[in-house]
């Protein structure tokens, strides 16, 4: 009764009733400039003082299984000699080349690449006009075998997060997913012509959740987000992999960006253990083995002969020391691409080889065009 009274008295006084100031941590909660500051603007200037190791090339020669003719900075041959001197300049012997695109479109970009067989591997997209017409899986393998001695020595970038492989927004019901039993004769002369497939399937665990504050990667990546949208959820398109896998075990597939489950390597584990073709690559996921570099560490080790260094994150010189800093030194606090930062994982020589280069020696098909 007091108190109320005190209230009123208070409010008729013209004076505020006291308030109990915030708490976080022990540490009391007070207005102030930084209040003003956006989220998307916050940029802070960390004084944590650590070594800064400069790798200017890679530990062994690297073969970055992962690239993409349509990158940028490449619109030209004479850009693909530019490249050509990043490389060099970095520590890279070869790039694997994706070329969305079929027939003349395949041959056509393949040229530029194939002009230095030594240094560049080209892979070929799949075709998918008319899927739902009679005769499809006999048009695509064929499509396929043109490809192939084009030049192909790879299928990839497949990608289906959700929309199906020809991402033309089809309702549901009427898209093709990379189980549909109509590729079984595509993937099975994949193994015959010893052309692994690299598939992007889903994305990013975030980007089936609400976008709103308590999404964990920045609004620079909202325009990837899925939330709400009708697709099948992360757990059914992981799904769709074990069948594909399960369907065709003598198909080499390589599930790119550590498969998009990098934020769970305890359940990669499982998978991995389940499927013996399944194979990984580590494109544009640097920011999960630098999240968890113990953890990734352990997992690039115990799938040591099945795991592929890749970029996807363009052509530029600095874009690979990142990365060699990354896998070959032992820096902390390492500024990332996104909110975290990153660790280094101080990989083992022989480990580290592997990553680079011996995995994919073995694994991709170096016949020569």
């Amino acid at each position: 009764m007091g108190r109320h009274i005190l209230y009123v008295i208070c409010l008729l006084g013209g004076l505020a009733p006291a308030q109990t100031p915030q708490m976080k941590y022990g540490v009391p909660v007070k207005a102030g400039p930084m209040d003003s500051v956006l989220l998307k603007d916050y940029e802070p200037e960390s004084s944590v003082v650590v070594p800064q190791t400069q790798v200017e090339k890679a530990r062994f020669p690297v073969i970055d299984v992962h690239t993409h003719d349509d990158m940028s900075e490449i619109k030209s041959p004479h850009d693909v000699v530019r490249w050509l001197k990043t490389l060099d300049d970095t520590g890279v012997a070869m790039a694997v080349v994706f070329i969305d695109g079929t027939g003349d479109t395949f041959a056509r970009k393949a040229k530029w690449f194939l002009a230095y067989p030594d240094r560049f591997q080209v892979w070929c997209g799949l075709e998918t006009r008319d899927f739902d017409k009679p005769g499809y899986s006999t048009r695509a393998v064929a499509a396929l075998e043109q490809c192939y001695r084009d030049g192909a020595r790879g299928v990839g970038e497949i990608s289906d997060k959700g929309w199906g492989i020809q991402d033309e927004k089809r309702p549901p019901g009427q898209r093709l997913h990379i189980d549909d039993p109509r590729l079984d004769p595509v993937w099975q002369k994949c193994a015959t012509l010893h052309l692994p497939v690299n598939i992007h399937l889903a994305d990013h665990p975030s980007c089936f959740r609400p976008l709103g504050p308590h999404q964990e990667r920045t609004p620079d990546f909202q325009v990837f987000n899925l939330y709400g949208k009708p697709v099948p959820s992360y757990e059914e398109l992981l799904a769709k992999r074990g069948r594909v896998l399960a369907r065709n075990p003598k198909t080499t597939f390589i599930f790119c960006h550590l498969s998009n489950q990098g934020n769970d390597l305890a359940a990669l584990r499982t998978d991995m253990d389940r499927y013996p073709n399944l194979y990984l690559d580590i494109a544009a996921r640097d920011y999960e083995l630098g999240r968890t570099p113990r953890a990734a560490a352990l997992f690039l080790a115990r799938y040591s002969d099945r795991v592929m260094f890749g970029t996807d994150m363009g052509a530029d010189a600095e874009m690979y020391r990142g990365w060699w800093r990354l896998l070959e030194t032992a820096d902390e606090y390492i500024r990332g691409r996104l909110w975290w930062r990153q660790y280094g994982l101080e990989l083992p020589a022989p480990l580290l080889e592997k990553l680079y280069r011996k995995n994919a020696q073995r694994l991709l098909n170096w016949q020569r065009p």
